[in-house]
């Protein structure tokens, strides 16, 4: 006898759960990419190459008797360590243009309100543009940290280059957390004032009536329950953060997408380097976003459906 359907779709998520139409529909999409890519095999006569592109994932090192890194995973390192150092000064910007755009100080709000209208109302690459070759030169030469990483003793320099990045390449990955950062802070301010707004007044006043400041109130009350309501938000910046990290390969920053475009230069195997480079960033984010997922739903749901039950 065979199971009914109960008994096959119990072990699977809710989510993944298939009806007839779903069924369907992702047959069909299977049937139409299938036919796309039989066209483009047919039209366009392209040669297939893979066995020239993989070397440049990881490479045998015979110095060292052992694989390295190459290319590609050097610029999906870069990628990383910028988009986690970029999201860092982008929630320490957000926090505090959000906050500023909910004071009670008309300055702040404006100066606040102007710098978010600025960025989110400009294309990203003219804002890349604009912010390397017109601020960021101007200010970074001045300083010199090249010399200053260099002047270090080794120890401490390979501390910063796991951290952050070479001597010779430190200003090209400082500048590029910085314009993220810039760029990322603006959406992130919207988020941080979204989730402030989202708290009751009624809670201000609690914290009022306990006698204590705004500040302290803010701190210990509204922050923590608004940083509840903003997870979801932050954890999608944070992805759009690492895609947006290939806008800085127009200004020679050596990032994943950098990387791509030099090996597609030098093996002119273009479909599949940037085939590949699609894959890496698919399997990046989709694992960062099902990460973070999992989080909320272990640690946070719950006490959000327990507050929803409380009385």
């Amino acid at each position: 006898m065979l199971p009914n359907k109960r008994r096959l779709t119990r072990f699977l998520p809710s989510r993944l759960r298939l009806n007839r139409w779903d069924a369907g529909v992702l047959l069909l999409v299977i049937t139409l990419l299938g036919l796309l890519f039989q066209r483009i095999d047919t039209h366009f006569s392209y040669p297939w190459d893979w066995n020239s592109v993989w070397p440049y994932l990881y490479r045998f090192d015979t110095s060292k008797e052992r694989w390295v890194a190459n290319l590609l995973i050097e610029g999906l390192e870069c990628t990383l360590r910028m988009a986690f150092w970029g999201m860092i000064l982008a929630a320490l910007i957000g926090v505090v243009a959000g906050v500023a755009r909910n004071s009670r100080s008309l300055f702040c709000r404006l100066v606040s309100a102007t710098y978010v209208h600025l960025i989110r109302n400009m294309p990203p690459v003219v804002f890349v543009f604009i912010f390397v070759y017109f601020i960021a030169s101007q200010c970074l030469p001045q300083l010199d940290l090249a010399h200053r990483v260099e002047s270090l003793s080794h120890p401490s320099q390979q501390i910063i280059e796991r951290l952050f990045s070479s001597s010779e390449k430190i200003e090209n990955f400082f500048l590029g957390v910085v314009c993220l950062s810039v760029y990322s802070g603006a959406y992130m301010t919207e988020i941080v004032r979204a989730g402030l707004e989202s708290i009751p007044r009624s809670q201000w006043e609690a914290g009022k009536s306990l006698g204590l400041g705004q500040w302290q109130t803010l701190r210990l009350i509204i922050a923590p329950q608004a940083f509840r309501h903003v997870l979801p938000a932050l954890t999608g910046q944070f992805i759009q953060l690492i895609k947006d990290s290939s806008l800085v390969s127009l200004v020679s920053i050596q990032e994943l997408t950098f990387m791509a475009q030099d090996i597609q230069v030098s093996t002119q195997r273009i479909f599949e380097v940037f085939i590949l480079v699609a894959g890496i960033y698919f399997v990046l984010c989709f694992c960062l976003s099902w990460g973070f997922e999992l989080i909320n739903q272990k640690f946070f749901q719950p006490y959000d459906r327990q507050k929803r039950k409380a009385p």
